[in-house]
């Protein structure tokens, strides 16, 4: 398993102006689902944030984002070593298989594939 990119996530209620803030730092919107929106550098795509009001299926709004290129292979490292899992593992309607985990420090790890 590796790791493709990681995401930070920032709860705002405030979308359209966080997007206009972050753009003052070169960002630029690549993804908008109306409860997240993540932003992107032009010139180094995987240099990202992510802005969430909600999260749309799981109970609580991840701290940050890793994408990996096997999330069955994470979740199951993940079960095996007894971490508190914060919602299970499911396929997305919007095209990723994820769950969430607290890390030790009581992070909420959102791990995903895109399917």
């Amino acid at each position: 398993m590796s790791v493709r990119r990681v995401v930070p996530t920032i709860q705002s209620e405030t979308l359209d102006e966080s997007r206009e803030f972050y753009g003052l730092l070169g960002f630029e919107e690549v993804m908008n689902h109306g409860w997240i929106m993540t932003l992107a550098s032009p010139t180094h795509p995987t240099a990202q944030v992510s802005l969430m009001t909600r999260d749309k299926t799981a109970p609580v709004v991840p701290d940050l984002s890793v994408e990996v290129d096997d999330v069955d292979a994470a979740w199951a490292a993940v079960q095996a070593s007894g971490a508190e899992v914060v919602h299970p593992l499911q396929d997305e309607e919007w095209g990723v298989r994820r769950f969430f985990v607290r890390d030790p420090a009581g992070r909420v790890v959102n791990v995903l594939s895109h399917r």
